[in-house]
């Protein structure tokens, strides 16, 4: 079987990795990204109506404590728009009970940002080769060897269907999944092994919904399209709308278990019946909805994510590492960073680290 060679691989085609690849373009460095699915982004997922990006992924990013991302943002000339919360909110009690509540701006100020998060990707990857990003590239297994590293890609229980020799490997997936997925030769340590799998992997076990009307019917009556509920399968709402007009959108999180979230067309019959109880009929009429559980994507999830999560982890590099076998293998991926784990901006620090050290 022939072997690629390259100086460094990017396992994982994610905002940290895709930034990792523009990084080491800008050094004039060969690089190859490989990535398990058919298409970039990892958690950036935007699917488009009628020309408006929804956020199935990360939303949000905030400018007052995310330099990184509001910096990358002027840079990549792209532009950002705050969060719709002007109004009341609403909010649903344990027997289905609906009220009028006063409105609960977030501090700071949150910011979305036009075209979608997927407009950051799609940006990033125009300054990297085309041939540089190979997508239905699963790895699985990455062997230390006398003068660095050989990946295989495929799937374990077969023969690989290709290799790759590189001088190191950026690891930018989530360490719960690249230990649950990757097999290590020479084998990692156990203390190092556990503390990748005890990372819990962010929104790996959420499901969010974007739905889309023609007319923003809650703020026409006063209402901010922010609400929360005791009672589900939604927990948690918020305006999702485009910032120039049609089309406008509600968005939010789905608040049961990933283990309870099983029948989709009954989820979704809930989801429109209960928009409807809190925001009124047109809102169990969308125009477009889109749904996405993380829990059952299995390039983001393990067994081990189900269980939701209820605080923010205070994540860092697996046990405190951020290098393994003399710097071949370097960690990235927003679980891994120092500050801003699991949101954009640590996934940006993340791949500057790594690739600070490659």
């Amino acid at each position: 079987m022939p072997t690629e060679t390259v100086d460094t691989l990017i396992v994982g085609g994610g905002l940290s990795g895709i930034y990792a690849a523009c990084l080491l373009s800008r050094k004039k460095r060969s690089f190859v990204v490989l990535e398990a699915r058919g298409r970039v982004g990892g958690r950036i997922l935007c699917p488009a109506h009628q020309g408006f990006c929804s956020d199935l992924g990360p939303s949000w990013y905030w400018p007052a404590i995310h330099p990184k991302m509001a910096n990358l943002v002027q840079t990549l000339g792209l532009r950002g728009y705050r969060q719709f919360e002007q109004g009341l909110g609403r909010f649903e009690r344990v027997d289905g009970t609906v009220q009028t509540v006063s409105g609960c701006a977030m501090e700071p100020r949150s910011w979305r940002l036009c075209g979608g998060m997927t407009a950051l990707i799609s940006t990033l990857c125009e300054t990297i080769p085309d041939s540089a990003i190979r997508c239905n590239h699963p790895v699985c297994r990455i062997e230390k060897t006398t003068d660095g590293v050989r990946v295989s890609v495929g799937d374990l229980e077969k023969a690989p269907r290709c290799r790759f020799k590189a001088g190191r490997v950026i690891l930018a997936l989530p360490p719960r999944l690249a230990a649950a997925t990757i097999l290590f030769s020479p084998d990692l340590s156990h203390g190092l092994t556990q503390a990748m799998l005890k990372t819990g992997t962010w929104m790996a076990g959420q499901a969010k919904f974007c739905a889309f009307y023609e007319s923003p019917f809650w703020r026409e009556s006063g209402l901010s399209g922010q609400a929360f509920s005791e009672r589900g399968p939604l927990g948690e709402i918020h305006d999702g709308s485009n910032d120039r007009g049609a089309p406008y959108g509600l968005t939010g999180f789905v608040g049961i278990p990933a283990v309870q979230r099983n029948q989709r067309q009954r989820l979704d019959d809930a989801i429109l019946c209960q928009l409807g109880a809190i925001f009124g009929s047109p809102a169990a009429r969308p125009s477009e909805f889109f749904y996405q559980d993380w829990a059952h994507e299995r390039f983001t999830a393990t067994p081990f994510d189900q269980p939701p999560m209820v605080t923010h982890p205070c994540y860092q590099p697996p046990a405190g590492k951020t290098a393994i076998w003399e710097k071949t293998i370097l960690f990235a991926g927003t679980e891994t960073a120092s500050r801003h784990g699991g949101y954009l901006e640590g996934a940006l620090s993340a791949a500057e680290r790594a690739v600070s050290n490659a």
